[in-house]
C-alpha cells in the first residue's frame, strides 16, 4: 500500500487547492502505522532508557511491533476488553506506551492517554471519569493506581509494565510472553471511537475529548506539514520514505502533538523514532541524544527551545534539518536564534487544539514565515475571525476569536465526553469550531495570536485550568481562598501564580509557600504547581463571590 493522507506539493497553494481529506472506508491505525509499509523489517522504534538504567538501547521493527502489540491484544481480550472498553495508558516514552495503544486498537478498544507526571487526584478523575476498564501503569505510578482504585467503580484490570507485578496486577512482559499473535483486527473505519484525551478549561474539571480514527489520519498530515515532508518528494510510503530521517520529541507521548503529530505521525510515513523517558528536560542532554541518534526532525515546545539556547549547540555532528514546535506562542527571539545557532535548519510553529487537530502553521519551504505570527490556515482547514459578540465575521486587521472549520469533519473531535452541552457550544450551527482564542488576521493571510478568550494558563506547553488547581490549594486547611492566574515566563510563556487568602495570620510563609506546592504536585502535576505565591487579605470576587481572575492578572500587570 502506498497511500498517505497528505500527498507531497510543491507550493502552498496548490496544497490549499489540490488537497482533500481522502479518507478510506475502512481504517483501523494498527493496520495502517504497522503493517501498510513495503518493508515491515524496517526500523520503527529506538528506544534509549535513560542513563540510571542498566537496559542496553533497543531497536523494534514495524513487523516486531505488530507481533507484540498482538501478543498484548490477545491478553487484554483474556481478560475481558473488548470494543468500546476504556483502556488508561500511563506509561512514558517506552515501547510499552505506544504497543499499549495498538493493542487497544486491534480490539476496537479506546485509548485514555494520561502522562506519568499526573498525581493522585488527577489520575483518579480521569480513569474515573472516563469509566476506564482496564489501565496500564509504569511501576513508578503503580502505587498511586493502587490508593485511586476504590475511586474507580469501572476499573477492573491493572497491567504493570515490567517482568512482573504484585498484587492482583498482571506484569506486561508475561502477558506478552505467554500469548500468541495473530490476532484477528477490529473491523474499523475513520468513524470508530479511538481515544479520549484530557483537556483543561477556566470553569469546572477537566474535559475529555472524544475522538474517532479520522483523528491520527489528521496528525499524520500535520506532521507531513510541519516536517516538510521528512524530505520526501515522491508521496509514497517505500521502504525508504524519508531516506535517514528520524524523529524524535521531549514531549511525553501523552500530549496529542507528541503522541500523534509525532510518534504516530512519523510512523504512518514509515519514518523511525527515538524514545527515550526523562524526567525533566535537560538541553546538554538533549543535544547529545539527537547526535547520537541523527535526529533529522524534532518537535520541541517553546520551552524546550529556550532551554536549548542556554547552552552551545554541538559545532558539526548535529543532522537537524527541521524544528516544528506548537503550544504556545513561539517568540521572534527564538526563530532568530535558530536562524543564527544552526545551518540550514528550519523551524515552523503549528497552532491546534486538542479537540482541532493542528489546524494553523508555518511551512519554510512553502511560504516565509513571519516571526511572531502563528502562520496560515493548513491545507483541509478553513479559518474565520469571529466578532465575540455577534459571531460576525472580521476583516483582517481586527481582533476577534479564530474559529476554523475543517474540510471532513471527522479529524476533528466526536464530542466531550458525556457533556453534550458543552460539546454544543463548541460550534456553531452553520460548522465552525471556536476556539477561545483572540487573533488578529492580516491582509496576507498570517494569523497572529492575541490573548486568550477564557483564563488557561499556557505553561511549558502544557494547558492547566485555573479552577483545578485553585481545588487543589483549597484542601490545604490555612487556605481560606484562592485565586489563580498565568504571568509571563521568560523560559515557560507562563508560570502559574497563585493569590492566596489564609485563614487567619498565624502561619509562616514559607511553610505554607513549601505545603501548597508539595501538595499541588502531589494532587495534579508536576507543572501544575504554583511557582509564585502571595498572600494577601483578601481576593476581588464578583457579587455571586467568584474570584475575579481578570482583576488579579490586572493587577499583576500593573505591577511590572
Amino acid at each position: 500500500m502506498t497511500w498517505q493522507v497528505m500527498p507531497a506539493y510543491d507550493s502552498y497553494e496548490r496544497a490549499r487547492r489540490e488537497f482533500s481529506w481522502d479518507l478510506p472506508d475502512e481504517y483501523n491505525p494498527a493496520v495502517d502505522l504497522l503493517r501498510t509499509h513495503d518493508d515491515p523489517d524496517r526500523v520503527a522504534l529506538r528506544y534509549d532508557p535513560p542513563g540510571g538504567e542498566h537496559a542496553e538501547p533497543s531497536e523494534w521493527t514495524f513487523a516486531e511491533l505488530d507481533d507484540a502489540s498482538d501478543r498484548l491484544a490477545a491478553a487484554l481480550s483474556e481478560l475481558g476488553v473488548g470494543a468500546s472498553d476504556r483502556v488508561g495508558v500511563v506509561v512514558p516514552q517506552r515501547p510499552e506506551n505506544p504497543l499499549s495503544h495498538l493493542a487497544n486498537w486491534k480490539l476496537g478498544a479506546v485509548s485514555v492517554p494520561l502522562t506519568v507526571l499526573f498525581g493522585r487526584d488527577a489520575l483518579q478523575y480521569r480513569l474515573a471519569d472516563s469509566g476506564a476498564r482496564a489501565v496500564i501503569v509504569d511501576a513508578d505510578r503503580r502505587e498511586t493506581i493502587e490508593e485511586v482504585r476504590g475511586e474507580c467503580p469501572d476499573l477492573e484490570v491493572v497491567v504493570e509494565v515490567g517482568s512482573w507485578a504484585e498484587g492482583d496486577a498482571h506484569a506486561f512482559d508475561a502477558l506478552v510472553d505467554e500469548h500468541d499473535p495473530g490476532i484477528d483486527v477490529h473491523d474499523a473505519t475513520p468513524e470508530t471511537e479511538t481515544a479520549i484525551m484530557y483537556t483543561s478549561g477556566s470553569t469546572g474539571p477537566p474535559k475529555g475529548v472524544l475522538h474517532s480514527h479520522a483523528l491520527w489520519l489528521g496528525r499524520a498530515a500535520a506532521a507531513q506539514n510541519f516536517f516538510e515532508g521528512y524530505a520526501v518528494g515522491d508521496g509514497t510510503r517505500d521502504g525508504d520514505v524519508g531516506g535517514d530521517a528520524v524523529v524524535w520529541t521531549p514531549a511525553d507521548w501523552a500530549w496529542g502533538a507528541a503522541l500523534g503529530g509525532t510518534l504516530f505521525g512519523a510512523w504512518h510515513h514509515g519514518v523511525p523514532v527515538v524514545g527515550q523517558p526523562r524526567e525533566g528536560f535537560d538541553p546538554g542532554a538533549a543535544y547529545d541524544l539527537m547526535v547520537r541518534h541523527g535526529v533529522t526532525h524534532a518537535f520541541m515546545p517553546p520551552t524546550a527551545l529556550r532551554l536549548l539556547m542556554t547552552v552551545d549547540p554541538p559545532a558539526d555532528d548535529l543532522a537537524l534539518e527541521v524544528l516544528a514546535s506548537a503550544g504556545e506562542p513561539l517568540t521572534p527571539e527564538v526563530v532568530e536564534w535558530v536562524d543564527e545557532a544552526f545551518d540550514d535548519v528550519a523551524i515552523n510553529e503549528f497552532y491546534g487544539q486538542t479537540e482541532l487537530n493542528l489546524v494553523v502553521g508555518n511551512r519554510s519551504d512553502w511560504f516565509d514565515p513571519r516571526p511572531g505570527s502563528m502562520g496560515r490556515p493548513l491545507p483541509g482547514y478553513r479559518i474565520r475571525v469571529l466578532d465575540p459578540e455577534t459571531r460576525e465575521a472580521l476583516p483582517p486587521g481586527e481582533t476577534g476569536e479564530l474559529a476554523v472549520k475543517p474540510d471532513d469533519r471527522r479529524v476533528f473531535f466526536d464530542g466531550y465526553w458525556g457533556l453534550p452541552e458543552q460539546t454544543a457550544a463548541k460550534q456553531t450551527d452553520d460548522g465552525w469550531f471556536l476556539t477561545g482564542d483572540l487573533v488578529e488576521r492580516d491582509a496576507d493571510g498570517y494569523v497572529w495570536f492575541v490573548s486568550r478568550a477564557d483564563d488557561v494558563i499556557l505553561t511549558s506547553g502544557y494547558r492547566v485550568g485555573p479552577m483545578e488547581v485553585e481545588s487543589a490549594v483549597l484542601e490545604h486547611p490555612q487556605v481560606e481562598q484562592v485565586g489563580v492566574v498565568g504571568i509571563p515566563d521568560d523560559v515557560r510563556g507562563e508560570a502559574i501564580k497563585a493569590f492566596v487568602q489564609p485563614t487567619d495570620d498565624a502561619f509562616d510563609p514559607e511553610t505554607l509557600r513549601r505545603e501548597i506546592r508539595e501538595l499541588v504536585r502531589d494532587r495534579l502535576a508536576a507543572y501544575e504547581y504554583p511557582r509564585e505565591i502571595e498572600f494577601v487579605e483578601s481576593l476581588p470576587t464578583t457579587s455571586t463571590g467568584k474570584v475575579r481572575r481578570l482583576e488579579l492578572r490586572e493587577r499583576e500587570g500593573s505591577e511590572e
